[in-house]
Order: structure tokens, then C-alpha cells, then sequence
């Protein structure tokens, strides 16, 4: 049947080629020229003309005009012919290498043609563009067409999985991967529409909501808005993965439909990274397209208010948040939500923006926090139902469980600000585990399930700048689907093909991920390392890296320190099958543990709002869940509890692996064409990277060498006897490999296409299509010869009845003549008289008759119409209760094939363990030895301990001594001041009189000086007047008399002066005395101070002894503690092992299948680890009551040297 481009309409061109264009490209002639593809830089591969070929040397030339070139023989890609210029399907291509699919691929691109099959798979490229290829006329013309009669896409891997379901009563899947970007969950989405659409039942459930397709398809708006979110590579990622299952009943009608979802990454709500987003329900509530919200939930339209959602970018170009919130909320109503949910998710919301907006500060001097103003904690308690006092106090000051009682703990603003980020991002976490739970519950139905189509749409490699917990928990869950793909697609293959018993050369396709997967989930590997670290109080970051390169760097080809330095700090590298991924550490031991403020919780439990009641209903504190319950059903949920993020992640990876193995599995690998998101645009090197890890190229290869298609005998006999009804006669007994065989060699086919195998038929790819279009051939013209002779019979029979109507008009002519003709005999007219009251006689008993058996009938009808629908009901609880039956005992077979397993396991184990537990005996008698030795050297310690002290007695007193000395001292001293300073005052008054007397003295030099000058002036003056001496005499006795009094005031001058003198030097040698006592005293004073510096040397000496005395009493401790430490892993590994045999033991009942000897030997083996565990309780018992002497000791000796130190 040829491909109708007029059904597909505008979409056909997107599709496939033109007529012409394919006649064109199948009638083109060649040129001469041998063309092949060889390397290049910048586009992978290059067209080139092949010119001459030298001793594995090429001589080429770029068909874009380049220049001749030489490159390596073994460098070049043959170059397949124009015919399969853009081929549909790559396994058809005569050259199949990188180049070749490469080359597919983009010229499809450039024509917007994004799907192509690569063998069982389709392979589609992200178009970063709407195309009319999803449109309702292109799922018409897709539904109920094979493969082969349509073009590649989406639809028709739908389409294939819908008809495999109904034609092998078996469950399907479609695993839609690749990285992040490529376009996965939009294709989910069309996937589901076109379920929805093919398998619709039509009617409505409910008043008010929408019918059930239509709620399949609304799944997706409600969880994009809460999961998906802008990343640096994709506008609308999904940070959630999720597996719907769409169930179907007998008829291939829908029935219902589940949701599981994995990995939400929750951190996102209150960080994001530069040009990323929060979740899209953020926005959307602060749009303003609902006006309503913005006064009923208190926020503003200003995402920059609030610093949850404004630490990236706040819009997206391609997304309008105002009509996606129209989006949402009309999800929400097709969907069932009531008014009350719909309105307490926005609350929610909204109270989570306003919580983040919270700020706090610490009082001064102290690192308490405090609130720095309420209006936050006001609108959130609003929002939520609380009481705002209580919520500030359980934030600042929770309440913590020591012991049997509750203590109220003060918080730093460090610890308030973490623990309303880990409260927020366990709100919007369990949120969304009951919108999904809500989702559920209004997609089920009671109508009968009988199979289900699941579709994964799960977050992609993701390789960032910054990589964390959360990309490590995504990049797994790839690389264990891509395990799943190659295991399915290479692996399990190639082994049926050994099992059937058909001639194989096994091919090594490589991608072999196991290496990294080991790295990651076996004992000992990084999530052990992470949960194990998680247990232990004092670990850190730092731990956990050491122990990470104590056990995998060197040792691990996937695990390497990172060597490149980049703008985020990296700790350590793994490498994946689709690159190298370097991991930050930092708070993953937090992020596992995902601890919150329960204090607040149970705030959150007693909130007035119904949604906050509901979404914390079933938690349960660490506290809670350790003090509730006793005995073994009170360890078992203890254990329980403590699950951390890690260990549930792998959980429910392991629970969807399962269910991907129950299936039959499609793959439709998405690639990203460029990282620009620029339409039409390929870049080579990066889809080729996909193309090698996604196992797109192996896939194609082993598709073409091997048998993808095979059909056990007896369903091919069924189906294809038509072909040749003699190769298998009606009537005879043939054996269906013989009869099937028989009918293979009777038709005309390529008998090298197909192999047969000991249960089944194996075809090469596309011969199941050729044996199909031989049977609807062959079906055909059995129709036509049917019609011929239906059409036969029918007019042989149409032509009798024309002959029995002409017999029958001839008898009524008769009839009716003869009729007139007595028609007037009286008799005659009596009779039509009488003969209509005779009838209506007869006629009035057989209606009541009638109504009697209508009455009888009508009330069994009901009756049976009741016990119908009771019956139905029946039906469909007995088909749940089977599925779910046939899904435990493969459960339980699969526990029961791991029990056995384990039990050769245990075996190996017990051995092994034997041998350590006879090394740990001797290992613990060492330790006693040297617990011994310790013991006797704390005995040493404790003697050079009262030695110690009484030498520090003995300082004390001598300490004392010098104190009272030096006080004693310290009183001379001030007295000896006191005296100095009123001896220098008296210097000072002394020097002042000396002054004086100096200044006086000197007057009375100068008057001497000026007297003896008058005189030398009346010598003169006598010898120049001795002629006038008579005259002048009694003037002569008057000056001699003058002098003489002169004379007598100098010599008492002279005296004065004399005595003043002498004065000064006595009060200068005072002085020097005073300060020679002086000099004495601070030579005394001196000595005294480095006397008292020796003696703090020594207290010094002693107080640095007594802590090297502490520091081995402490290291001491430590060795005791990590003994300790390695009796309780020996005690813990004793008791998994206990444990792991009593639920061996109890499944090796259950299942009937334990022996004599293995209860014998289980005795055995519980004897001995009765007896080894006395043992070992025995020597833990003496061990800590040596340690607890220990420690007493100790602390009494720390105490007491504590003390002196202090009154040191």
C-alpha cells in the first residue's frame, strides 16, 4: 500500500520525499566518479572524489572546491549510492558506517524530516520548531498501517507496540531516552495523545469531569508545571522522571492509567543555578493572568521579590507563564481537582515563596538567631494555617529529643536559613508525590485491565558546569536504562540465537557499562560509601572523599581525581558512557539524609489548611519512629525509617527495571542537533558523540547481521498456513517445526532470510513485512473468490425466490377469481359474519397469554441484567487479582531464584566468615593483650600522675611563698615611692631657694663689682687730688668709713654664701644615697620577678606535660573506640548474616524446597553463631566494662589536673 501524501496534508512534506524527488533519486545516472567521506575538523566528515590510491595512501579532493589532499586509506568512509540519499531506514543502506548515518541524518534534518528507523528503533532529531506532523489527520493516517507502509515516526512505534500488544497478549513499552534537550518529553506527550486518540472508550466519567482520554493527556500539563523547569540546555526540562501506564482492556479499549515517578529534584526550589529557573508554577502564580491570586495568596507580580525563583533568569522567551497557568489550572478541572485542592496547591506555593523570604539575625553577643522583622512569617502562617508565634519559636528554638526527653535547642542564623531551605524542599516534595497520588486515583477506573503500555520519560545525561547528588542520581538511572537497551538489544539477542540453537558467530558490540554501574551500586561503592558515612555523627565531606579514593582511585577504570581545573571546584570524575562527569561533594551527606525541623513538622500536622494535613499525614520523625514499637517488629521499623535518598532512588530504580524486564521494550533514542537551539542547524561532532553512546551505529549493525523478527512455530503455522493450506493438511497430525518448515521451503522467499531455531523462526529484518503482504495478498483473492460465490449464491437464491413469487402471484389470481365468484353465495356471507368473532376471541386469550409471559420475561431480564453486572465486577476484581498474583509470583520467583543464589552465596560467605572470625578471635586476644598493656602502663601513667601532683603541691607551697614575698616586696617598693617622691619634692623646693640665693649672690657680685670700680674711680681721683687733701679730709674718713662697712657686708656675704653651699651638698649627697636605696630596691625587685618567671616556666613545663599525659589518654581512647568500632562491624555484618539465613531459611520453606541436610546444617550454623555470638557478647561485656573503668579514671584524672591547672 503506497504512502497517501493527500491524507497527511501539509505534514506529508516533513514526512518523506516527493514522488519525484525519489524517482529522481532512484533514475540518477552516475558520473564516473568514486566519491568517498574522510575526516574533518570542523564537520566530522567531508564529501570527497576519490582520485588515486598509493600503498594505503589516497590522493582526494573536497567536492566544495578544496585542494587536493593525502590522508590515510584506513581514514575514508565508503559513500553509499544517491538512491539511499535521505534513506528512511538506515539498515537499508548498502555502506553502513559513521559517516553514512551522519550524513542520513542531516540531510533529513535540513528538510525537517526528523524521524528515521535505525533497525527495531527510530532515531528523532530535536527540530527546536513546531511541526504540523502530530496533527489529528496524521494519526488517522498512521493508525492500524505497519511499518512498512508509512514513513518513520513516532506514531508508527506507537502504532507497532498497540498491535504487538493486542496480536501477543503481552505488556509493551516504549522507552523514550537520550540526553537532555533532545526532545523527550514532548514526544512522551504525543505518544500518550495518540493512545488516547486510537483507543478511546467515549464516554465520561463523572459530572464535571472529562473523559477518560482526555485525562490521560491532561497528566502532563498538571506535572509539567510542578516538574519541569528551565536548565541551561532546555527550556521545559523534566527534573522528575515518570512511567505512565496506560492499561487496556481485552478489545484494546482504555481502561485506566498509573503514574510512578523518580528523582524530583528538589533542591531546585531553593537554588538555582546562572540562567536557569525555578519550577514553571512559580511563575506562573505571579503572572497575573488569574488577578484573584495575587490578593488571595499576598504576593506581587515582581519575581525579584522573592528570592526562591530570582536567582537565575525569570522568564523564558518561548513560554508565555500567563496562558500556562490557564494551562494548568484547566488540567486541574479535567482532572477532577476539586475548588478546596486547587486553591490549597496555590497557597502552598505561594507560602513556599514567602517562607524563603524569611530573614533572621544574631542578638548581640551571641549566635542565637532571632527574626529580623515578621511580615514573612505572618503571610506564610496565613497561607498555612498556623500560629506565626509558634512557627518563628520552632524555627529558631526547636524542640530535640535527648534521651527520653525533649530539650529546646538554640539555632544560629546558619542553621535556621538550611533548615527552612530542607522544610521547603520537603514541602514541595511530598506536594508532589500527592499530586501524583491524586492523579492516580482519578485515572482509575473498575472497568476490566488486561495489558498495559508503559512510556518512560526520565531527565537525561546531564553534564553541567557544577555537578552534584542530583546529577549523579540521574546519570545512573541512564546509564542502567542504556545497560537495559544493550542488554535487550545486544546481548539477549545474541544468547537467543545460541539457545535456539541457530549457527552464530558471537559479536562483541561493546558498550559494556558495567564498570561504571558496579562503581556506583556494589558494596563498597559510592552510594554504600555515601549511606554508610550518613550513619556515623562525626562524618564530613572531607570522610567521605578519603574514603571514596581510599577504595576506588586506582583501583576503578570509571573513577578518577580530577586533573583539569574548572570555575566549580571538583572532588572526583566518573566516566560514563555518554563523557566524563566531575562531581562536587559538597553537602551530599545532607542532601542523603534530607534531615528536617520536626518541631516545625508537627506545627505543619496541626496546620488549619486540609492540604498541609494531608501531604505530612504519614510522616514519621527519626525519634518518633525509634521510640515507637518494641522488640523485633520495633527494630525492623526503626530500620526502616532511616531510608536515605540514595537507598530509596535505588529501590525504585530496581522496581521499574523489573517492570521494563516484564515488558516488550521500543526505543526511540532523541538526539540533540546543536546546543544553540537554532533550527535546521546539525553540529556534527555532537550528535555523533550521541549516535556512538546512545548504541545508535551497534544497533543498526547487529540488525542487519542478525534475526531481529522471530515467531514461535505454532503461531506461524496458525498465522502463515494460508500461504500453502497442502504444507500443513486439515486432518493429519504434523509436528509445527516440521509443518512450519515444510511451508518456508514452499513458498517463494529468500531462504537465507530466515534461520530456524529449536522453538522459533528467526527472520532477517523486513521479511515479516513480506511474509505479511503475502498473506494479505493471499487473503485478498481468497476474499474475492469468497465474494464471487457469496455474490452466486446470493442471486441463485434471489432468482428462486423470483420463481416462487410468480407461483404465488398465480395462485392468489386464482384464489381471488374464485373468490368473486362465490362471493355472493349467502353460506359465504355468514361465515364473513361469524369468522372475526371467533379470531377476536382467540386473539383476546393469546394477549393475555403474551402479557403474562412479557411480566415473566421483563422480571427475568433484570434479574439476569443484575447478575451481569455483578458478575462483571467480578470479572474485573478476579483479572486485578490475577494480574497482581501473576506480578507476585514472579516476584517471588525471582526472591526465590535470589535466595538460592545467596544461599551458594552464604555458603562461600560462612566459610570466608569462619576464617575471619577465627582472625578477629585471635585479633581480639591480641587487643586483650594489649588492652592489658594499656592497662598496666595507665597504672604507670596514673603513679607519674600522683608524683606529678605531689610536685605541684610542692610548687604550690613554694608558689605561695614567693606570692606572700613578693606582696611583701611590692609594699617596700610603694613606701620607698612615697618617700622618694617627698624627697624630691623637697629637692625641688631647695633647688628653688638655691635659685634664689644664686640670683641674690650674683646682685651682690655685680653691686661688689660696681663698688670696686667706684673705688678704682676714687683712687684715680685721689691721686689727682692729693693737692686738694687738705681740703677734702673729712671727706677721705667718710669714704674710708664706707668701705670698711662695705667690706664687712662682703665678708658676710661671703659667709652666707659659703653656708648656703655647704647646704646644697648635704642635699646632693641625700639624693645620691636615696637613689643608690632606690637602684638597691629595683635590683631586689628584679630578682623577685625572674624568680616568679621561673616558677610560671615550671608550672608551664608541668601544665605542658599534663596535656601530653591527656593527649595519650586520648589516643589511647581512640584505639578502644576503633576497636570498638570494627566489634561492632563484626557484630553487625554477624547479624545480616543472621538475618539474611532466618529469611533464607523462611523462603526455602515456604517454597517446599528445603532438605534434611540443609536444616541439619542450618542447625549447625545456628549453633555456631549462638555460640559465636556469646562469645562475643562475653568479651563485649568485659571490654566495656575495661573501657568504662577506663574512661572514669581518666575523667577523674583530667578533673582534678583540670583544677590545678586552674588554680596555677
Amino acid at each position: 500500500m503506497s504512502f497517501d501524501y493527500e491524507a497527511c496534508q501539509d505534514a506529508a512534506q516533513y514526512l518523506r520525499l516527493s514522488r519525484e524527488q525519489i524517482i529522481a533519486n532512484q533514475t540518477q545516472k552516475p558520473d564516473g566518479k568514486k566519491y568517498v567521506w574522510f575526516p574533518d575538523k570542523e564537520n566530522a566528515y567531508v564529501k570527497g572524489e576519490l582520485i588515486k590510491t598509493d600503498k594505503g595512501k589516497c590522493t582526494i579532493k573536497a567536492c566544495d572546491g578544496g585542494k587536493e589532499m593525502t590522508v590515510k586509506e584506513d581514514d575514508l568512509q565508503e559513500m553509499n549510492p544517491p538512491r539511499y540519499e535521505k534513506c528512511e531506514d538506515m539498515a537499508g543502506m548498502t555502506f553502513l558506517n559513521e559517516a553514512s548515518v551522519l550524513n542520513n541524518l542531516r540531510s533529513r534534518y535540513e528538510s525537517f524530516m526528523i524521524y528515521t528507523y535505525s533497525g527495531l528503533f527510530c532515531v528523532t532529531v530535536n527540530p527546536y520548531k513546531m511541526l504540523p506532523v502530530y496533527a489529528p489527520y496524521v494519526i488517522s493516517a498512521y493508525k492500524g498501517k505497519r511499518r512498512t507502509e508509512m514513513p518513520p515516526h513516532l506514531y508508527s512505534i506507537a502504532d507497532n507496540a498497540y498491535t504487538e500488544m493486542l496480536m501477543n497478549r503481552e505488556n509493551q513499552s516504549m522507552l523514550i531516552t537520550g540526553e537532555s534537550g533532545a526532545g523527550k518529553t514532548v514526544n512522551t506527550k504525543k505518544v500518550i495523545q495518540y493512545f488516547a486518540l486510537v483507543a478511546a472508550f467515549g464516554g465520561s466519567q463523572d459530572d464535571g469531569k472529562g473523559t477518560l482520554e482526555d485525562q490521560i493527556v491532561q497528566c502532563n500539563p498538571a506535572m509539567e508545571a510542578f516538574g519541569n523547569a528551565k536548565t541551561v540546555r532546555n527550556d521545559n526540562s523534566s527534573r522528575f522522571g515518570k512511567f505512565i501506564r496506560i492499561h487496556f482492556g481485552s478489545t484494546g479499549l482504555l481502561a485506566s492509567g498509573d503514574i510512578e515517578h523518580y528523582l524530583l529534584e528538589k533542591s531546585r526550589v531553593i537554588y538555582q543555578q546562572e540562567g536557569e529557573r525555578n519550577y514553571h508554577i512559580f511563575y506562573q502564580i505571579i503572572s497575573g493572568s488569574k488577578p484573584e491570586l495575587i490578593d488571595q495568596l499576598l504576593v506581587t507580580k515582581d519575581p525579584y521579590d522573592y528570592r526562591s525563583i530570582s536567582q537565575g533568569v525569570v522568564s523564558v522567551p518561548s513560554m508565555d507563564d500567563g496562558a500556562e497557568l490557564l494551562l494548568t489550572d484547566d488540567a486541574f478541572r479535567v482532572l477532577g481537582f476539586n475548588q478546596e485542592e486547587i486553591s490549597g496547591i496555590y497557597r502552598l506555593m505561594a507560602g513556599i515563596m514567602h517562607q524563603q523570604n524569611m530573614k533572621f539575625k544574631n542578638k548581640q553577643r551571641e549566635e542565637q538567631a532571632e527574626p529580623d522583622g515578621t511580615e514573612d512569617a505572618d503571610k506564610v502562617a496565613y497561607l498555612f494555617g498556623l500560629n506565626s508565634a509558634d512557627f518563628i519559636k520552632y524555627l529558631c528554638h526547636p524542640r530535640v529529643k535527648v534521651g527520653n526527653e525533649y530539650v529546646t535547642k538554640g539555632q544560629s542564623c546558619n542553621q535556621v536559613s538550611y533548615g527552612i531551605g530542607a522544610l521547603s524542599k520537603g514541602l514541595f516534595g511530598r506536594h508532589f508525590d500527592w499530586l501524583v497520588k491524586l492523579i492516580n486515583q482519578t485515572l482509575s477506573t473498575k472497568l476490566p485491565r488486561s495489558f498495559f503500555i508503559g512510556v518512560l520519560d526520565i531527565a537525561g545525561f546531564e553534564i553541567f558546569d557544577s555537578n552534584s547528588f542530583e546529577q549523579l542520581c540521574i546519570n545512573f538511572t541512564n546509564e542502567k536504562l542504556q545497560q537495559f537497551f544493550n542488554h535487550h538489544m545486544f546481548v539477549l539477542e545474541q544468547e537467543e540465537y545460541k539457545k535456539e540453537g541457530i549457527d552464530w558467530v558471537f559479536i562483541d558490540f561493546g558498550m559494556d557499562l558495567a564498570a561504571c554501574i558496579e562503581l556506583i551500586e556494589k558494596p563498597l561503592g559510592i552510594m554504600s560509601i555515601l549511606e554508610e558515612e550518613c550513619m556515623f555523627p562525626k562524618a564530613s565531606d572531607d570522610t567521605f572523599k578519603d574514603k571514596l579514593y581510599q577504595n576506588h582511585l586506582g583501583k576503578s577504570k570509571a573513577f578518577g581525581k580530577p586533573v583539569k581545573k574548572t570555575k566549580y571546584e571538583a572532588h572526583f570524575e566518573l566516566y560514563h558512557y555518554a563523557g566524563t562527569v566531575q562531581y562536587n561533594i559538597c553537602g551530599w551527606l545532607e542532601k542523603n539524609k534530607d534531615p528536617l525541623n520536626n518541631s516545625v513538622v508537627d506545627l505543619y500536622k496541626k496546620a488549619s489548611m486540609k492540604l498541609m494535613q494531608t501531604i505530612w499525614e504519614g510522616y514519621t520523625s527519626p525519634e518518633e519512629a525509634a521510640s515507637g514499637g518494641g522488640g523485633k517488629g520495633g527494630k525492623r521499623k526503626k530500620g526502616g525509617s532511616f531510608m536515605t535518598v540514595s537507598s530509596l532512588h535505588r529501590q525504585s530504580l530496581n522496581a521499574l527495571m523489573t517492570n521494563l524486564r516484564s515488558t516488550a521494550p521500543h526505543f526511540v533514542r532523541c538526539l540533540i542537533p546543536n546546543e544553540r537551539k537554532c533550527p535546521g542547524e546539525m553540529d556534527s561532532h555532537l550528535v555523533l558523540h550521541q549516535l556512538r553512546c546512545n548504541g545508535v551505529l551497534e544497533g543498526i549493525r547487529i540488525c542487519r547481521k542478525g534475526f531481529p523478527n522471530r515467531v514461535p512455530y505454532g503461531d506461524f503455522k496458525q498465522r502463515y498456513r494460508i500461504l500453502n493450506p497442502n504444507a500443513a493438511p486439515e486432518g493429519q497430525f504434523m509436528d509445527s517445526k516440521k509443518s512450519s518448515e515444510k511451508l518456508l521451503g514452499s513458498i517463494d522467499i529468500n531462504h537465507e532470510a530466515y534461520k530456524l531455531g529449536h522453538t522459533k523462526v528467526f527472520f532477517r529484518a523486513g521479511m515479516i513485512g513480506k511474509l505479511e503482504e503475502m498473506r494479505d495478498n493471499k487473503l485478498s483473492s481468497i476474499f474475492k473468490l469468497i465474494q464471487a460465490r457469496m455474490r452466486g449464491m446470493l442471486m441463485r437464491r434471489e432468482y428462486q425466490k423470483m420463481i416462487e413469487r410468480r407461483q404465488a402471484c398465480r395462485i392468489i389470481q386464482s384464489n381471488l377469481r374464485a373468490f368473486f365468484g362465490m362471493a355472493n353465495c349467502e353460506w359465504m356471507k355468514l361465515m364473513f359474519k361469524i369468522k372475526p368473532l371467533l379470531k377476536t376471541a382467540e386473539s383476546a386469550k393469546e394477549l393475555e397469554e403474551m402479557e403474562k409471559e412479557f411480566a415473566e420475561t421483563k422480571v427475568n431480564l433484570e434479574k439476569e441484567t443484575k447478575r451481569r453486572k455483578e458478575l462483571e465486577e467480578m470479572q474485573v476484581s478476579f483479572i486485578q487479582e490475577k494480574n497482581d498474583l501473576v506480578m507476585q509470583l514472579q516476584a517471588q520467583q525471582d526472591q526465590i531464584d535470589d535466595g538460592e543464589d545467596r544461599c551458594d552465596q552464604l555458603i562461600k560467605t560462612k566459610v570466608e566468615l569462619d576464617g575471619k572470625i577465627k582472625e578477629l578471635t585471635e585479633r581480639l586476644e591480641d587487643e586483650e593483650e594489649l588492652n592489658n598493656e594499656l592497662v598496666s602502663k595507665k597504672r604507670k601513667l596514673e603513679d607519674e600522675c600522683s608524683e606529678l601532683k605531689k610536685d605541684i603541691d610542692d610548687l604550690e607551697i613554694t608558689l605561695a611563698k614567693v606570692e606572700k614575698e613578693k606582696h611583701a616586696t611590692e609594699n617596700k617598693l610603694k613606701n620607698l615611692q612615697e618617700e622618694l617622691a617627698t624627697q624630691d619634692e623637697q629637692i625641688a623646693k631647695l633647688q628653688k631657694e638655691k635659685k634664689a640665693l644664686q640670683e641674690a649672690h650674683q646682685q651682690t657680685l655685680d653691686d661688689l663689682q660696681s663698688e670696686e670700680d667706684k673705688v678704682n674711680s676714687l683712687t684715680k681721683q685721689k691721686a689727682k687730688l692729693e693737692q686738694q687733701v687738705d681740703d677734702l679730709e673729712a671727706s677721705l674718713e667718710q669714704e674710708k668709713k664706707l668701705r670698711m662697712e662695705l667690706e664687712r657686708t662682703k665678708r658676710k656675704l661671703e659667709g652666707d654664701l659659703r653656708l648656703t653651699q655647704e647646704t646644697v651638698m648635704d642635699l646632693e649627697n641625700d639624693k645620691q644615697r636615696l637613689e643608690e636605696k632606690l637602684k638597691k630596691q629595683e635590683f631586689e625587685y628584679s630578682q623577685l620577678a625572674t624568680k616568679l618567671e621561673d616558677e610560671q616556666a615550671l608550672v608551664s613545663q608541668l601544665q605542658k606535660k599534663i596535656k601530653e599525659l591527656q593527649a595519650r589518654i586520648e589516643e589511647l581512647e581512640e584505639e578502644l573506640e576503633a576497636e570498638r568500632a570494627a566489634r561492632a562491624k563484626v557484630e553487625k555484618q554477624r547479624a545480616d548474616l543472621s538475618r539474611e539465613l532466618e529469611e533464607l531459611s523462611e523462603r526455602l520453606e515456604e517454597a517446599g524446597g528445603a532438605t534434611a541436610a540443609q536444616i541439619e546444617l542450618n542447625k549447625r550454623r545456628e549453633a555456631e553463631f549462638a555460640k559465636l555470638r556469646r562469645e562475643l557478647e562475653e568479651s563485649n561485656l568485659g571490654h566495656e566494662a575495661t573501657v568504662s573503668t577506663l574512661r572514669k579514671k581518666h575523667a577523674d584524672t583530667s578533673s582534678e589536673m583540670s583544677e590545678q591547672v586552674n588554680v596555677l
